[in-house]
């Protein structure tokens, strides 16, 4: 009897085993059935477009747009140059621009000297004048302004004065301020690429070629990158910074296939004292570009370096950052938007959970929007630590029972894996407790991308880049883009290089 009773009892530890061995089978199955059919599900709800690569003669007018305005932007740093070189007059053979149609409405701006009492002593008398003509635009209808510079004469001793020539962004060019800001704005904000505004242009009365178009823009980006650079140097001085990326299409040099290029962007904390935002566009997602913008590549100096507090996402491209002395601090947006598709997805009760202990960690945040930093702190810390460490609690009791690599696994995961990062706002008022706001001024390179499709080439995506740093932070600190571009396009060319800062998006005023 006690020989059969150990064989049973042995028969039923094996078939325990097989119980639980056939347990594990199908736990893992499971697993990997969740997790199949919540990317599934991922997929379905964020489909997007085509991803094919193709390249039809549609697109190609687009590459051709950014060649010449690559093309425009490379002589006007050349005609800088050679400006600066003495060398010997030659004449040159000018050639002839068809002048502007007869149809369009004239308005006469007079240039005279302030002047006309000759140095003898005789009153000058006007003996004619010079007529150049360029063309303005206000929305759906052109005009010419015709600029008179008087010839004013001394009888008694032939001396002859005039008016100097205004300044212009583009030498000896037809367009005005106006006309350059709106297809800068058309383009960059209003996501118009060029082949759309050649048409606009035609029914306004004047069909402006693309290429004439694209070679504009070349020539303003270049002469509007010394105010990109100097509202760069504005940034870097803040002490909390927001950071993320997003992939950009560009054509790849010489094969003409759509290679994976990518857009940077660094916006100021919403607590500092300036409002603004510099795109730095990239060939790839590497690390190294977020290092380089910072300072903190191998030859910039470490007196250079910027060191305060980056707000962004677990991106493992800013981990070398951190370990420089950037401060890092996460973004709770991100963490809470895993459990949003979890409850949205499988309607999961875990993620239901969880977003309840996220919402009122934000109802906190709403609370304090408008109070000073010492409130922040205060509420904060009296509100917003007790949710805070409740949810961590949560967090860890239920992550054991959670089967690992599954996407509820993952949500808690990464949550638990960037609780200091994440929790890092709590105790300093200058931090927000997500990325938010870097998140909206990617949204305009989102919806651009869907009309203009890709950059034709990197200094393209640089000269966009540029711009719309301008355009972005002007908007940032309610300032129309169209008029602050063009009063600065206006006074551009005059303005000194010590007081350029003056024209800066923050602390632009329009003139007088």
């Amino acid at each position: 009897m006690r020989q059969v009773l150990l064989e049973l009892m042995a028969e039923v530890a094996r078939k325990d085993e097989l119980i639980a061995q056939r347990q594990r089978e199908m736990d893992l199955k499971q697993s990997t059935i969740d997790k199949l059919t919540y990317e599934i599900a991922q997929l379905k709800r964020l489909r997007y477009g085509a991803k094919s690569e193709h390249f039809d003669p549609g697109q190609k007018l687009l590459f051709d747009e950014d060649i010449d305005a690559d093309i425009a932007a490379v002589e006007a740093q050349l005609e800088a140059l050679k400006a600066s070189v003495p060398r010997d007059s030659e004449p040159k053979q000018k050639s002839k621009r068809a002048p502007l149609p007869a149809h369009l409405p004239r308005r006469d701006v007079h240039h005279e000297p302030e002047d006309t009492t000759c140095r003898c002593g005789c009153a000058m008398k006007r003996i004619g004048e010079d007529v150049s003509e360029k063309l303005d635009y206000t929305p759906g209808t052109f005009t010419v302004e015709r600029h008179e510079r008087g010839k004013w004469a001394c009888s008694h001793c032939r001396m002859l004065v005039q008016a100097p020539v205004p300044a212009q962004i583009i030498d000896k060019g037809i367009p005005t301020a106006g006309l350059l800001a709106h297809v800068a704005v058309a383009k960059h904000n209003d996501h118009l690429p060029l082949y759309r505004q050649e048409p606009i242009f035609g029914r306004a009365g004047l069909a402006i070629p693309r290429s004439t178009l694209a070679a504009w823009l070349g020539q303003c980006g270049v002469s509007l990158q010394p105010l990109v650079d100097a509202l760069k140097a504005e940034l870097l001085r803040c002490a909390v910074l927001h950071a993320d990326e997003t992939p950009v299409g560009m054509l790849a040099p010489k094969t003409g296939k759509v290679h994976k290029a990518y857009l940077w962007a660094y916006a100021s904390g919403p607590m500092e004292p300036i409002k603004a935002v510099v795109y730095d566009f990239a060939i790839s997602r590497a690390g190294e570009h977020a290092r380089a913008f910072l300072g903190h590549d191998e030859k910039a100096p470490k007196e250079k370096r910027w060191l305060g507090s980056l707000v962004c996402d677990d991106y493992v491209g800013y981990s070398a950052l951190f370990r420089q002395g950037v401060t890092e601090a996460g973004c709770m947006s991100h963490a809470r938007r895993y459990f949003f598709k979890l409850h949205v997805t499988n309607k999961s009760t875990l993620a239901e959970k969880a977003l309840e202990y996220f919402g009122l960690l934000y109802d906190v945040e709403r609370l304090i929007k408008d109070k000073s930093a010492q409130e922040r702190l205060e509420k904060r810390r009296d509100l917003a630590v007790p949710i805070a460490n409740a949810l961590l609690k949560w967090l860890k009791a239920e992550r054991e029972h959670v089967t690992d690599g599954t996407a509820t696994a993952t949500a808690f995961d990464y949550s638990l894996n960037r609780w200091a990062a994440l929790t890092r706002y709590l105790d300093d008022p200058a931090l927000p407790i997500d990325n938010n706001h870097d998140e909206q001024q990617i949204r305009p390179w989102s919806t651009g991308r869907k009309n203009w499709l890709f950059a034709g080439t990197l200094q393209a995506g640089k000269r966009a880049a540029a711009i719309t740093s301008l355009i972005q932070s002007a908007k940032l600190n309610k300032n129309d883009p169209y008029a602050y571009l063009k009063d600065v396009l206006t006074r551009l060319p005059t303005q000194k290089a010590s007081e350029i800062d003056a024209l800066l998006p923050h602390r632009w005023k329009p003139a007088s």
